[in-house]
């Protein structure tokens, strides 16, 4: 069965109508209808350049710019009536302007084309996603920051392959994701550098013969710069898949936190408790609290991990320039910039709520040996090759799980089976306060360190 419309911006070519379930198949509309703002946005700046071009009049600027601000209104009113048989949210948008103003909403599309006008939309929406993001690192962030000043004195175990390494301070500890999503900030403003180059006035592919100025819409669109070549322009989404590679690498960090936390949170660890709004509980386990938010956090992961393929996928094999195929790009891009924005949103909601249980902290940093380092670096200090020192320590470690006591719970002479260097001072450096003050220098775990860390922290965060 035949569609009875006819998308009239292209029409005049073909003597049948599109086939209905064609054009479903082929219509962006229910998803690209998401770029109506800066479609309008877009347009109006357009028309302004027109002006100044001396293709459109005054009275048509104004007419078009009032235009597109009245059906802005209508489509967040929700009275905009979407069409499959326009395709997309530009002819919608045009359609709609055009049934409002007649010939001189037809004018609108003069010196572009779909192509460069629909990746100026998503660079111009990607901008203000980018922004968004940013916001919701900072406050994470700080409140990392708070956290961690708050626990710069409380001690934990510090692991490594999951097993205990060496005593750290839980306020270094959220000081490592501090610094993980830094980086990710840093990509992410980086990433909007290239995101903001503005590729209106390509057209289809090779330019326009009406005399544009483009650095007229550069400018009104807050573009960074203009980009250098049209086929490049309209055809190339690198700027999308740089975004979501950023936003993979973010969500990794992310993902990894959720695993802490969903380990601290478990019976068998005890070292935080998350407040009742952030978990959920079992249909048919009374006792059950599940940590949803970092479980589900982790799962997400996997969303962005597969637009950023999806979008390589997509592009490897596209010719220039524009191709049908980059209606694909929409989808994984708009899903991967909300999944990471609401991820880090329920973060940063979640972590300032963070209750650690300090006691069971430091009590499973005081098993395991965790300072057998410490007393390999007292030898040291004493005049043995570190080597010798490891394996001395070795032998006392071995003593110690057979006789079911910590270095720190041996009695002088015990100690000084293993060496005749060790004296009373050694209990000094294996007190787990001794442990973590001995580390105190720039990204160390003493707490002094970490308070200092803090400040420099906030400074960063002050200066974004």
């Amino acid at each position: 069965m035949s569609s009875e419309k006819t998308n009239q911006s292209w029409g005049g070519r073909f003597s049948e109508p599109v086939d209905a379930f064609v054009a479903r198949f082929t219509a962006s509309v229910d998803f690209d209808k998401r770029l109506y703002r800066h479609d309008i946005l877009g347009s109006q700046a357009h028309a302004r350049m027109l002006t100044q071009a001396g293709v459109l009049s005054e009275a048509e600027r104004d007419a078009i710019v009032a235009g597109l601000d009245e059906i802005r209104g209508e489509i967040e009113a929700g009275t905009f009536e979407w069409r499959v048989d326009l395709e997309d949210v530009h002819m919608n948008i045009e359609a709609r302007l055009t049934e409002r103003l007649g010939v001189v909403g037809k004018k609108l599309h003069t010196g572009r084309s779909r192509n460069d006008q629909v990746a100026t939309d998503i660079r111009l929406w990607l901008r203000d996603e980018i922004d968004a993001i940013l916001a919701e690192l900072d406050r994470l962030q700080a409140g990392l920051l708070q956290l961690a000043e708050t626990e710069a004195d409380t001690i934990m175990p510090g692991f490594t392959h999951l097993q205990t390494a060496q005593p750290v301070t839980f306020g270094h500890h959220l000081l490592a994701w501090f610094e993980m999503l830094s980086r990710d900030h840093e990509r992410l403003v980086d990433c909007r550098k290239r995101v903001n180059r503005m590729p209106l006035g390509s057209a289809a592919l090779a330019g326009t013969t009406y005399p544009i100025q483009r650095q007229v819409t550069c400018e009104l669109l807050g573009f960074e710069a203009i980009g250098g070549n049209s086929l490049d322009g309209v055809s190339d989404r690198d700027f999308a898949i740089e975004f979501c590679a950023a936003a993979s690498l973010a969500m990794m960090h992310l993902s990894r936190f959720s695993e802490e936390l969903v380990l601290w949170t478990s019976a068998q660890f005890q070292f935080i408790d998350l407040p009742d709004r952030f978990c959920t509980g079992s249909s048919i386990m009374p006792q059950k609290k599940n940590p949803d938010v970092p479980e589900l956090v982790r799962g997400k992961t996997g969303r962005v991990f597969g637009a950023l393929t999806g979008l390589l996928t997509l592009m490897k094999g596209q010719p220039l320039a524009y191709n049908k195929d980059n209606q694909e790009d929409k989808e994984p891009l708009f899903d991967a910039a909300d999944t990471l924005r609401d991820s880090l949103r329920a973060f940063a909601d979640m972590v300032p709520a963070i209750k650690p249980k300090r006691e069971i902290m430091r009590e499973a940093a005081r098993r395991g040996f965790s300072t057998a380092t410490d007393l390999a670096d007292y030898l040291v200090r004493k005049g043995l090759p570190f080597r010798d020192c490891h394996e001395i320590v070795g032998h006392a470690v071995k003593y110690g799980v057979d006789s079911g006591k910590d270095l720190a719970e041996m009695s002088l002479d015990e100690l000084r089976r293993f060496s005749d260097q060790i004296e009373q001072d050694v209990f000094a450096v294996l007190t787990l306060e001794g442990s973590v003050n001995a580390r105190d220098h720039i990204g160390g775990t003493a707490p002094a360190q970490v308070r200092a860390a803090v400040q420099r922290g906030r400074a960063l965060l002050a200066q974004r």
